[in-house]
């Protein structure tokens, strides 16, 4: 799973002198060339510069049916990103009433099989059956998106913004839904967020930028410092790593990679949370996971916590439905 995960970026790597999420930039003189300096350019998505940041958010465009069930549909969907179309699934109850909404984020997945959905419509289907609207981003360069930005950092970064938008367009969300004459609408109130493995990370960063009481489940997220959230998977590529150790090293002459860590903005955090987590879990160790929870309660954030002996990274071995039946009845206890 591990080689799956980095196989591609280090392709890119052979390519464009990067990989997926981790390609710097030259630093590139301001003065007579009328270019933006890596320091300007990527400072933008520091921590603290994304906290004062203003998310506008756009329309959202509902698409063509992808599954068309008794209780719900899927549909796919369109959101705009800093001038940017970023694709995604939604699932829409078919029922007439007012719903809550559940943003979700998926953990990596191998450009080459992605499909809308993948790593989250399984949950989103079940969500669907039992009264929330979810929407799943794709993030730029998968599904139907734009391209990714050719900045293979500032392509992580914009992962984070991309949640931030789709979250500012939910205002918008009901406008879609009349345009398409679905019966549900969203109640404009009731707002939570979902994610796993690397969805996770981008979730904790979604919730410290924001500030906001989104309440939020998380299944094994990748909650490690930045850089080595990232160097800790590179142990199966076929180079062990040399080439992302390098970029890793460029970058941090750079920047404070500090700046661009989760695990130092914790207490930005108001979100009340349940994080779920297997304890045969390979791709995120437990210790992750209980180190997280630990350092959540000390700061005295609204945590619980889950763990299940014997089980996967995607709570494949028999747990699966018990793990969606606590986080939906986590979401109804919130809203």
């Amino acid at each position: 799973m591990k080689k799956i995960i980095f196989s591609v970026g280090i392709i890119v790597v052979a390519i464009i002198i990067g990989i997926k999420y981790l390609k710097p930039n030259k630093i590139i003189s301001p003065i007579g060339s009328g270019k933006i300096s890596k320091e300007k350019k990527l400072a933008q998505y520091s921590y603290t510069a994304l906290q004062k940041t203003t998310f506008s958010g756009s329309k959202i465009i509902i698409d063509k049916i992808m599954k068309d069930e008794e209780k719900f549909t899927s549909y796919l969907f369109y959101f705009y990103v800093r001038g940017k179309k970023v694709s995604g699934l939604m699932n829409v109850p078919k029922k007439l009433g007012n719903y809550p909404a559940i943003i979700m984020i998926r953990g990596y997945v191998d450009k080459e099989i992605y499909q809308p959905g993948v790593g989250t419509s399984h949950g989103g289907e079940l969500m669907a059956q039992n009264g929330f609207i979810t929407l799943a981003p794709d993030f730029l360069g998968y599904g139907y998106s734009d391209k990714a930005s050719t900045d293979a950092m500032e392509d992580r970064f914009l992962t984070y913004v991309s949640v931030l938008e789709l979250i500012s367009s939910t205002k918008n969300l009901n406008t879609a839904l009349e345009d398409k004459s679905l019966a549900a609408r969203f109640d404009n109130i009731h707002l939570g967020i979902w994610g796993h493995s690397n969805g996770g990370q981008i979730a904790l960063s979604v919730l410290e930028i924001s500030g906001k009481d989104y309440p939020t489940v998380l299944w094994a997220p990748v909650s490690k410092p930045f850089p080595y959230s990232i160097l800790y998977y590179t142990d199966d590529i076929e180079d062990h790593g040399k080439a992302l150790r390098k970029v890793v090293a460029d970058f941090e002459k750079d920047y404070n990679a500090e700046k661009y860590s989760l695990i130092n903005y914790f207490d930005w955090i108001k979100a009340s949370m349940q994080i779920h987590q297997g304890g045969a879990d390979e791709e995120v160790p437990q210790k992750w996971s209980d180190t997280l929870v630990e350092t959540l309660k000390k700061k005295e954030k609204e945590v619980e916590y889950f763990t299940y002996p014997g089980e996967d990274h995607n709570f494949d071995q028999g747990n699966w439905s018990l793990v969606m039946q606590r986080t939906m009845a986590f979401y109804k206890k919130c809203f």
